[in-house]
């Protein structure tokens, strides 16, 4: 593929990013459902480790280089880690919230991206207007985590959840512009997944065991299914295709559109698992949206 960076999002980019985040939203109900079957650590590391052996095949089957050095460890090294990190936060934390919040804490990341690609890309230096855009979208969360120390709130442990959340934004943010930032940004998007999903892997493997979390031996169709979904579909095909558009279009721009992802995810929080989605939930992800709209407008 060429690897020639696009100014603009075309009906390719924007096809992409509809299917990764209608497949993004369903993955947190995912996640959460399996968590009644497996622990978080091992449900992380598993799902990337699988991942990663499918995307060790795929690239053999299409001749492309893994192992050849062409300076790209650091950064690799860097974007795996927060990756891993990243990971853990969301699945730890959706042990004390629900699908839905969590979903709309996780796209915080784009106001990441929007503030921190400037020192990267001074073409994506931000003017007034996308600085009041980010003021906008930082408060919509901030109202949206306030509902925590309301008496209406459901667990009581809800604040570490949606915390967790905003953390993982953050991380993934980070992973976004140590892509951007590093000799990632020329390697192949299989390259690059790679690192990510070996890393996340092992460390979350390690983690699982070091904190004694216990490993099912005996899964049902329903863990597997639900396991399968998460390693084919969500790590290795639509991650896939997320580091192949990072690579070839404008990151502030693919980030903002990732805000249709919270959307999914809320009906299918409300659909499949019965999550109660407050008014002022509803309200923060719209506002959330605006805020980025004028970012990235």
């Amino acid at each position: 593929m060429s690897h020639t960076r696009k100014s603009k999002l075309d009906r390719v980019a924007l096809l992409g990013l509809l299917l990764c985040c209608s497949i993004w939203g369903l993955n947190q109900v995912a996640a959460k459902a399996g968590l009644s079957e497996i622990g978080p650590l091992w449900q992380a590391g598993l799902r990337s480790l699988g991942s990663a052996l499918l995307v060790w095949v795929w690239a053999g089957w299409r001749g492309i280089a893994l192992f050849e050095r062409d300076g790209s460890l650091a950064g690799g090294l860097l974007a795996g880690s927060l990756f891993a990190a990243e990971f853990a936060c969301i699945f730890l934390g959706l042990q004390f919230t629900t699908a839905s919040r969590m979903v709309v804490f996780i796209y915080l990341s784009p106001f990441v991206v929007a503030l921190g690609m400037p020192f990267i890309a001074r073409s994506e230096r931000l003017n007034l207007r996308q600085v009041a855009g980010l003021a906008l979208a930082f408060g919509a969360v901030a109202w949206a985590f306030a509902e925590n120390f309301s008496h209406s709130s459901g667990s009581s442990l809800q604040w570490l959840g949606d915390s967790l959340g905003v953390l993982s934004a953050l991380l993934w943010g980070g992973t976004t512009l140590a892509i951007r930032g590093s000799r990632l940004a020329s390697s192949s998007a299989e390259k690059t997944l790679l690192y990510q999903l070996g890393i996340a892997g092992l460390a979350l493997c390690l983690a699982a065991l070091f904190s004694s979390e216990a490993l099912p031996l005996n899964w049902s169709f329903r863990l597997a299914g639900l396991m399968l979904f998460q390693t084919v579909v969500v790590s290795f095909a639509s991650y896939l295709l997320w580091f192949w558009m990072v690579r070839h279009y404008p990151a502030t721009r693919l980030a903002s559109f990732t805000l249709a992802t919270p959307l999914f995810g809320l009906v299918a929080g409300a659909l499949i698992l019965g999550d109660t989605i407050t008014l002022r939930l509803w309200m923060a992800l719209v506002a959330l949206a605006v805020g980025i709209f004028f970012v990235n407008r």
